[in-house]
């Protein structure tokens, strides 16, 4: 069984689905492991790192050559997988509503494409989701962005020359980024609030110490879909979420918003209206933009400034974190492949809940439902 942990060819990645832990760890578990060159130099990890740990390192054709498991961060380009065992897995983030094509190439070549991001939320592969652990560290970035581009303080200072009011900050949407972006912002001192769809957030919400702010009495605000996900809401909902939202986001220093509905464009939180009635120098860090952005006006890869309000969106912004996603990441991958495994075989052997859920092709055809309805 021939592990290969691949360079990530997409821009502005620089994370890795592999790092020297990992490798010892599917070493031990019977596996030979393989590295293209220079994979995790962005991630902060040598390549002698990964020599030391066992694995070999080279080109991308020595890397391929007859692997039977590749890894990835992102989907990587069927073209260049040539080489790899014949059915060979890819395990990685494969986008598969926005890479469709890519999933259908993948089909045509024979390969065994899994998503880790459709990892159905349960208990026993809490440690397998990716979505999590790269979300957990995207809401402790956002509010780090927030304050870079915030020229103000965030806590409340006391000084001989007078008193520093503390930041308000604003969390839209509190699944794992929103409450990662709450407690950072806590910590940093400043006044937080948070609201969601869910209504079984607000306990979260308040247990980290920040002030709940909920529609009450409307119809739709139970929006939890399944695996814990958001869902679209009543039309009723939307206008009285709005309404609250508006008298509640001109007061705010910093918003923050998370929101996303898997499969479908980002909702939109925030009008141009509503960054209009903000203070100037106020601060909005967009998580959602590469999915359409949950703020009208954010734009992907850019911090613009509209009604003399900043808008944050960066691309990819677990890759800002390279050596601690990369760590998650790989642990996902290794807590996946390794619950699996059959000793006997030498490899792992999926059930069906998770093989199910997150298989995209075998034997030649897309097999997952989710994307054949």
């Amino acid at each position: 069984m021939k592990i290969a942990i691949l360079k990530e060819q997409a821009a502005g990645e620089r994370r890795v689905a592999g790092t020297p832990e990992t490798v010892k760890k599917f070493i031990a578990l019977g596996a030979a492991v393989a590295v293209e060159a220079g994979a995790g130099l962005t991630a902060s990890i040598a390549d002698e790192a990964y020599v030391t740990a066992g694995a070999s390192v080279g080109d991308r054709a020595a890397t391929l050559a007859g692997a039977d498991i590749l890894l990835g961060v992102q989907g990587p380009d069927p073209v260049s997988l040539g080489g790899a065992a014949p059915g060979a897995w890819i395990v990685a983030g494969l986008n598969p509503f926005g890479e469709r094509a890519r999933v259908d190439a993948y089909a045509a070549g024979g390969y065994e494409a899994l998503a880790m991001e459709f990892m159905p939320r349960i208990t026993r592969a809490q440690s397998m989701d990716i979505l999590s652990s790269q979300s957990n560290l995207s809401g402790y970035k956002a509010v780090l962005d927030a304050a870079a581009e915030y020229d103000r303080a965030f806590p409340m200072m006391m000084t001989a020359a007078g008193t520093v009011s503390a930041a308000k900050c604003f969390v839209m949407g509190v699944g794992v980024a929103g409450l990662q972006a709450i407690a950072t912002a806590r910590r940093l001192g400043a006044q937080v609030s948070a609201t969601d769809v869910r209504a079984a957030t607000k306990e979260q919400i308040e247990s980290l110490g920040a002030k709940a702010i909920f529609v009450e009495k409307v119809a739709g605000i139970e929006g939890e879909g399944t695996g814990g996900y958001a869902t679209e809401m009543s039309d009723e909902y939307k206008a009285a979420q709005a309404e609250l939202v508006s008298s509640h986001i001109a007061k705010q220093d910093i918003v923050i918003t998370t929101a996303l509905i898997p499969g479908r464009p980002a909702p939109r939180l925030i009008s141009d209206a509503q960054i209009a009635s903000m203070k100037p120098g106020s601060v909005i860090v967009d998580l959602a933009v590469e999915q359409g952005g949950n703020v009208e006006g954010a734009v992907a890869g850019e911090v613009v400034v509209r009604h003399g309000v900043k808008i944050v969106g960066h691309r990819n912004v677990p890759s800002r974190l390279a050596a601690d996603t990369s760590a998650l990441f790989s642990r996902n991958l290794y807590n996946f492949l390794s619950a699996f495994w059959d000793k006997e075989k030498n490899a792992p052997v999926l059930d069906e809940e998770i093989g199910n859920a997150i298989r995209l092709t075998q034997g030649g055809k897309v097999v997952n439902e989710r994307l054949l309805g």
